[in-house]
């Protein structure tokens, strides 16, 4: 992209989770009052990859690829806040120990893909160790724009325009407008993600808003998510979908903060293609 970074001045650490047993809730209630069971916490989805939808399955919440956690909460937190999006993940135990994968999202557990040849070799409870870096990156020509989640390996793969000494231009595949961002406001933007309002499904439609895909990057705008995840004008952020719809009243697909900031240095251009799956290679082989 030829921005220049700070990547040779990062710490590159190992940490470990495992992957998860799906998590199921009971009934989860719609925003007509009817209540329902699907899946799509946690667990290793088969067949749902970044790059598919993120509106067109029977599940609430999914999670794509390998969902990992660790039982020990602070062990949880370092994997958390030190993993990025794009870090490499290897499988170290297991039928499929030695399988290299890629980090896609940050739920309430790291998500990773593996390839489809690995599927049906992963287990619940195998041992993943991802290289983390990515904490502290920053466009050292663009000292207003902060990054949050973003390993080098990302940054690198996306094709950012300098406009000008203030402001560069990202693709994007659509804008989300702020006054359906819901559940997630009041986290960290550092760790985990925002959920948009997907309810209702007329406005969803007249957005293409149902059109989105996992792994697409998208633009939010008049939203601040440099220290938490507000409303001011002019303020710009640049987020991932990293999970799949909700029926619940306030969720639907979550947004993950990429940059951020709180003055108009990020411009954005629509692109179809602009998806992670493209950027990093993910789905090359299919």
């Amino acid at each position: 992209m030829g921005l220049s970074t700070n990547a040779e001045q990062l710490v590159e650490m190992a940490v470990v989770g495992y992957v998860s047993q799906p998590t199921v809730r009971g009934y989860i209630p719609h925003a007509s009052g009817k209540a329902t069971i699907l899946p799509g916490m946690s667990g290793f989805v088969y067949g749902v990859r970044v790059g598919d939808s993120a509106f067109e399955y029977a599940a609430d919440h999914l999670e794509p690829g390998a969902s990992i956690a660790h039982p020990d909460l602070d062990a949880d937190y370092a994997m958390h806040y030190l993993t990025c999006m794009g870090n490499q993940a290897f499988l170290m135990s297991g039928l499929a120990a030695g399988t290299e994968g890629i980090v896609t999202g940050e739920h309430a557990r790291l998500l990773v893909d593996f390839p489809p040849e690995a599927a049906d070799l992963i287990n619940v409870g195998d041992a993943v160790q991802i290289r983390t870096l990515g904490q502290g990156l920053q466009l050292t020509e663009y000292p207003k724009i902060t990054l949050k989640k973003c390993s080098p390996r990302l940054i690198e793969s996306i094709p950012i325009e300098a406009v000008d000494a203030r402001t560069i231009r990202v693709p994007v595949t659509m804008e989300l407008p702020i006054r359906i961002m819901g559940s997630g406001a009041e986290l960290n933007p550092d760790f985990v993600d925002q959920d948009l309002m997907s309810g209702d499904r007329a406005l969803m439609a007249e957005l293409g808003i149902d059109q989105m895909r996992l792994g697409d990057l998208v633009v939010i705008n008049h939203a601040d998510h440099r220290y938490g995840r507000g409303y001011k004008p002019g303020a710009v952020t640049i987020g991932l979908c990293i999970h799949g719809d909700s029926i619940m009243t306030g969720h639907g697909p979550g947004i993950l903060t990429l940059m951020t900031c709180d003055e108009p240095c990020i411009e954005w251009k629509i692109d179809q293609g602009a998806n992670i799956a493209n950027y990093l290679n993910i789905r090359k082989e299919s």
